[in-house]
């Protein structure tokens, strides 16, 4: 197949709906303490399933869990799934739960601590790939 015909089919393949189960996707994390206890599953990225422009994947942390203080040059939306937490965001504490979506600005400081029950929550950024999203931890 020449470069032509792949550049083609690539095009044609991003316009096309994708699938994505979370029971199917990995769980990866849990073993940087730099980020915390949080484990993820990246549902929706170029580098997984070709789509493009958007980020889409689930956080999951267990009983008081957290996810540091960081910061990203991407906004992040965050949609409650399960359990609750605290999401703080530039110092303002907010309750996270079930059907709750919280707006997190680009180079907002934001951290996560999950409550009793531990927290899933659906995780979306402005971006093609998870990897391009790059993590600035706060100092502790």
């Amino acid at each position: 197949m020449d470069l032509q015909m792949a550049e083609a089919l690539g095009a044609a393949l991003v316009k096309m709906p994708v699938i994505a189960n979370a029971d199917h996707a990995p769980l990866e994390g849990g073993e940087d303490p730099a980020f915390g206890t949080v484990r993820w599953r990246t549902l929706f990225d170029a580098e997984r399933n070709g789509t493009r422009d958007m980020v889409l994947g689930v956080a999951e942390f267990g009983a008081f869990g957290t996810l540091k203080a960081h910061r990203h040059a991407q906004a992040e939306i965050y949609f409650g799934l399960a359990g609750s937490g605290i999401v703080t965001i530039d110092g303002v504490a907010h309750d996270l739960q079930p059907n709750v979506a919280l707006y997190v600005p680009a180079d907002a400081e934001h951290y996560t601590v999950a409550g009793e029950d531990g927290l899933r929550f659906l995780y979306v950024f402005p971006s093609d790939r998870f990897a391009d999203v790059t993590y600035r931890f706060s100092p502790e």
